[in-house]
């Protein structure tokens, strides 16, 4: 009886110790299942988003590149300007020039138009109505007669001389004037160039700031949600180490009260959990690449690969370095393209528009050149595509796909049409 009291006692005891320690322990193992589930899916949500970062550092990555064409195009189209005024300022230096000539040989006209009045009044001696015959036959002798014969042809040669001298410098005056005129006239078109040039410029530093202004909030974005997941998973982690470690305080305080003579047959365990860790995969897959079959439709798709990556540059498109980087003005990229299915036309809008045969503007068809008014007179051109579209190296974009059926290029299109196909 006294044993079996002994084994209740006992019993009662480990019972009791077992309460203590195991009921606690169930609640934590509960929070560390909770905590582990939240962090699973915590760490999945941070596996996607290192692959969204992936992507966007890719396109941020090609941002950055397309901001660096951009800087370096105006950088070199600023160059061009600064030829364009140099040039300008020597043109109006030769105009200045000229006008001092013109000014000194008016001069001289004038006077030798004086000089021959006075020659007029001492030739009529005898009033308005005298002549050379009258100067000659009123000779007093032979002698005297021929002196005046003498003296009125050397008369009539130096006017001659001064008739043919006043001829001349009125004909070069006529050429200077001429010369001016025409120096005025490249002087302008220079200047309106220039304003186009100038446009550009403008067009590509606006489009400069919003790469920018797009790379700084894609930034700020993908740092924001990563911290903020981070910064969750960092606090689970916290609350379950601390769960642990009041699990072996737990443990530690059992083992310390268990009684003596039963600590052989009462084990009192706590169960451990290490949170686990889900690596993030990236993954990119490459654009693919457009390959021309050789005809028209490898000029319309030539320019496709550039569509997003390239810039438009004044007198770009003419060198393998340029095309390399996708550095095109418009005339460029078109005979670029048409290069690519082997036809050879111009590279300057002036060439272009009589490279081949003037098409009816309705009876367009994909491949024909279509020309607009912008900072000049056929100042731009591009392929068409059909559906009133067509691809060129635009202005603020470089190489793209524009609607000429409404809006600024509806506005610009002039109705030449040129096929060279």
């Amino acid at each position: 009886m006294r044993k079996q009291k002994q084994l209740i006692l006992s019993t009662a005891v480990i019972l009791g110790l077992s309460s203590v320690v195991f009921a606690p322990s169930v609640f934590a193992n509960t929070d560390l299942d909770r905590i582990q589930e939240e962090r699973s899916s915590i760490q999945t949500q941070i596996s996607k988003q290192n692959v969204e970062l992936t992507a966007l550092e890719k396109e941020i990555t090609q941002i950055n590149e397309q901001i660096a064409r951009v800087e370096q195009a105006i950088v070199d189209n600023q160059k061009k300007i600064d030829e364009a005024e140099a040039n300008i300022e020597e043109a109006e230096a030769e105009i200045a020039q000229f006008e001092e000539e013109i000014a000194a040989l008016q001069e001289q006209i004038e006077a030798r138009y004086e000089l021959l009045k006075q020659r007029a009044v001492s030739y009529h001696q005898n009033g308005s109505d005298s002549n050379y015959l009258e100067v000659v036959l009123g000779s007093t002798s032979f002698s005297n007669f021929i002196d005046r014969v003498v003296a009125v042809t050397a008369i009539a040669e130096a006017d001659n001389a001064i008739i043919e001298s006043l001829e001349e410098d009125t004909k070069k005056l006529e050429e200077l004037q001429a010369s001016v005129e025409e120096k005025l006239e490249e002087l302008q078109e220079t200047k309106v160039e220039l304003d186009g040039m100038q446009h550009h410029i403008l067009e590509q530093q606006e489009q400069n700031e919003t790469l920018k202004a797009e790379l700084k909030e894609k930034e700020q974005t993908a740092k924001n949600e990563k911290n903020n997941l981070q910064a969750k998973d960092s606090e689970l982690e916290s609350e379950a180490a601390a769960i642990e470690a009041r699990q072996r305080e737990e443990a530690a305080a059992a083992a310390a009260n268990t009684v003596e003579d039963r600590s052989d047959s009462v084990s009192l365990t706590a169960g451990s959990s290490s949170p686990s860790s889900n690596t993030a995969s990236q993954s990119s897959t490459p654009a693919p690449k457009a390959t021309g079959n050789g005809n028209i439709q490898t000029a319309i798709n030539a320019g496709n690969k550039y569509i997003g990556n390239s810039v438009y540059v004044f007198g770009g498109g003419r060198s393998a370095s340029d095309i390399a980087a996708g550095r095109f003005d418009c005339s460029g990229f078109v005979a670029w393209a048409m290069g690519q299915a082997g036809y050879s036309v111009p590279a300057s809008t002036d060439g272009l528009r009589y490279a081949g045969k003037q098409i009816a503007s309705g009876d367009r068809q994909p491949g024909d050149l279509v020309f607009f008014n912008t900072y000049k007179t056929d100042g731009h051109v591009g392929i068409y595509l059909g559906n009133n579209k067509f691809i060129g190296a635009q202005s603020s974009t470089g190489v793209a796909i524009a609607d000429m059926g409404s809006g600024y290029w509806a506005d610009k299109y002039n109705g030449r049409v040129v096929r060279v196909h």
